[in-house]
Order: C-alpha cells, then structure tokens, then sequence
C-alpha cells in the first residue's frame, strides 16, 4: 500500500498532466501546418518544447517514479519527444515547401533516423546526448526563416540523419557539468531571439535575429566537441 498521501500523488498525475500537454499542443501544430500557418505551428512547437524543458525539474520535485511507480512519465516524455522534435518536423517539410518537389518520401529520413536514436539505451547518459539529439524542429525554424534552398535542406538533413548513428557526446544542457550555467544561459538568450522570430515570421528583423542567433548553434557545437572528448577520456580510465 502506498505510503504517500493523496495530495502528493495528486501532486505526481498533475506532473504527468502536464507532460501529457505535449499531445494536444502537437495536434494543434498539425492543424495549423495543414492550413499553411507556419507562424502558428512554429508558435505550437515553441510552447511544446517549453513544457518539455520544465517537466523534468517538476517531476524531480514531486519524485513522481517513486509516488507512482506504476507509470513511466520517462514513457510517456519519450513518446512525446518524438512527435515533438521529430514527426512534427518532419511532417512540415513538405507541407511548408522546404522539400524540393516530389520529395515528399524524403521527410521519413529524419523520422527513421530518430527512430533508431530514441531507442538505443545509451541515447542519453547521465551528461550527453550520444548522437545527434534529434533538434529537428530547431533546424526547420533556421532553414525556413533562412530561406534554405531545397537541395541545401536535402543535403544537411542528411548529414544530420547520418550523425544519429555517430556516437558524439553532444551537450545535455541541464545536465552536462561543463560551463552549465553558461551553457543555460546564453541559452535563454538565444531562446528569447527565436521566439520573437517564430512570433514575426515576416518582421523585418527576423532574417538578420536568426542569423545573429547562429551564435549559440556555434558555442553548443564547440562545447560539445570538448564534452565529448572529455567523455571518451573518462570511459578510458
């Protein structure tokens, strides 16, 4: 019998609730793709991957996998995640042109591609991402506000498809220890930069915001390169 009282348990289904909202909020991105509203569905993605941010640091809090053994939310975050940074992104390239066309059948690169990351055990450790950690919908904001022609999206989704498979250490940004708090917050900043681009899609200073947001893109890669020559140095001794 459980030992928690019902107001920590109503406590720990609040979280997974919460987590739940990924669903309906991609749901609302698919409509808004299939009526061409690319601001919306940018929009929809943005609040998305705001609760996925912010879900962990809850479920921490309550100790949601010891209230509630019974259910895996990581299932759950999983299965959401998924949608969240890869099908939906894959599902817009088509439906917002970025494809060149008939190349629609190219959108399953991504989606099989994170497929096989989502369900390798060391997807993620205690600090990295191994392999390219499926930011898809961070690459589509870039290539459509930019403009990208359709064989330069062929051809970095596909290099980014084949760096899934490549076991790099990639920085966990609430997790990996090196400059952290560096790391989260020149995050914010370049957060904040994209949400006002994906707000104004067609707001002049959008084009030169998310260049200028490359920044981060820059800084994330570098440090990554170090993480992960720091991980593979440590698995060695």
């Amino acid at each position: 019998m459980s030992t928690y009282s019902p107001a920590r348990r109503a406590a720990a289904w609040g979280v997974h609730a919460y987590t739940a909202l990924g669903l309906p909020l991609n749901l609302l991105g698919a409509w808004a793709l299939f009526e061409k509203d690319a601001r919306m569905f940018f929009l929809w993605q943005i609040v998305a991957i705001f609760v996925d941010a912010t879900d962990g640091a809850m479920a921490r809090t309550v100790d949601v996998k010891n209230v509630l053994p019974d259910f895996s939310g990581r299932r759950l975050d999983d299965i959401i995640d998924f949608m969240t940074f890869a099908f939906m992104p894959a599902l817009a390239l088509p439906l917002l042109g970025l494809v060149p066309e008939g190349w629609w059948w190219f959108a399953a690169v991504p989606v099989l591609a994170s497929g096989y990351g989502f369900c390798q055990e060391r997807a993620k450790t205690d600090e990295s991402f191994v392999g390219f950690p499926s930011y898809w919908n961070i690459v589509l904001v870039y290539l459509y506000v930019l403009k990208a022609s359709p064989a330069m999206v062929v051809g970095i989704l596909t290099v980014l498809a084949v760096l899934v498979f490549v076991p790099i250490h990639y920085v966990y940004p609430t997790r990996t220890l090196m400059l952290r708090k560096v790391t989260i917050g020149l995050g914010c900043i370049w957060a904040a930069m994209l949400t006002f681009v994906c707000w104004n899609v067609e707001h002049p200073l959008a084009v030169p915001l998310t260049w200028a947001s490359l920044f981060y893109l820059v800084y994330y890669t570098v440090l990554s390169g170090f993480n992960h020559v720091q991980m593979t140095r440590a698995s060695r001794v």
